[in-house]
């Protein structure tokens, strides 16, 4: 039996492996994605500032004679437990991680102030993108189906992978004290790099409260980034 094979690469292994799985499809329409065999070549480098990036490199690999995919499982009832819109947002999370080809878990926290579904799976990058911009994108996604027609008061819809959402926040409070640090002392605004709407908003909680300093949005999506005023400088 003869096989199709494919190399791609990504920002992340799990991009790597989707734009590879994505390229499979258009060459063998109907592709059962669970047959997909993958050998990663390289995991990638960050590189500084641009400086020593290498991106990751697959290779996928699917017999000819593999059988068609099955089609996709309808969604979930709601679990025990669950309030309504708890059940639907696991259920469009669900959709979506399956869609994109990413195989985990997708469970429901759900307190006084928020409603958070969390995902456990083996290979998540695929799932968070580049700067968690996948994440954010679903977790917009989803807020928009979940309340579809609706201007109620409502809780918040968090969408977290394996804890990315605590390490992000934890990365974005420590540059944003560093960067207010820097704009204090030196009298000068400071740009941080471009961010999500949600990160951005990060730094803007985790400053608000700072006396030495302010900030404020700027430039155009998907490049608008946080500035940084020591609070004796105009904006």
């Amino acid at each position: 039996m003869s096989e199709i094979s494919v190399e791609m690469t990504g920002e992340t292994v799990g991009e790597a492996k989707w734009a590879a799985v994505r390229e499979l499809e258009r060459l063998r329409p109907g592709l059962n994605r669970e047959a997909v065999r993958f050998q990663v070549v390289s995991e990638g480098e960050r590189g500084l500032l641009g400086v020593g990036y290498e991106p990751a490199r697959v290779v996928a690999t699917v017999e000819e004679g593999e059988a068609p995919a099955r089609a996709a499982a309808p969604f979930s009832a709601p679990r025990a437990g669950e309030s309504a819109d708890g059940a639907r947002l696991r259920e469009v999370v669900e959709r979506i991680a399956h869609e994109i080809g990413v195989v985990c878990t997708v469970a429901v926290d759900e307190s006084e102030d928020e409603i958070r579904v969390v995902c456990q799976g083996n290979d998540l990058g695929m799932l968070i993108g580049r700067h968690g911009q996948t994440i954010d994108a679903i977790q917009y996604l989803a807020n928009a189906i979940v309340f579809r027609g609706r201007y109620e008061e409502r809780k918040p819809l968090v969408v977290d992978a394996a804890g990315y959402r605590d390490r992000r926040q934890a990365t974005v409070d420590a540059l944003a004290v560093r960067m207010a640090e820097q704009a204090s002392a030196t009298g000068q605004r400071v740009e941080l790099e471009p961010m999500t709407a949600i990160e951005r908003k990060l730094v803007h909680e985790k400053l608000k409260d700072d006396p030495e300093v302010e900030t404020a949005s700027e430039g155009t999506e998907p490049n608008r980034y946080v500035v940084v005023y020591p609070r004796h400088v105009d904006v």
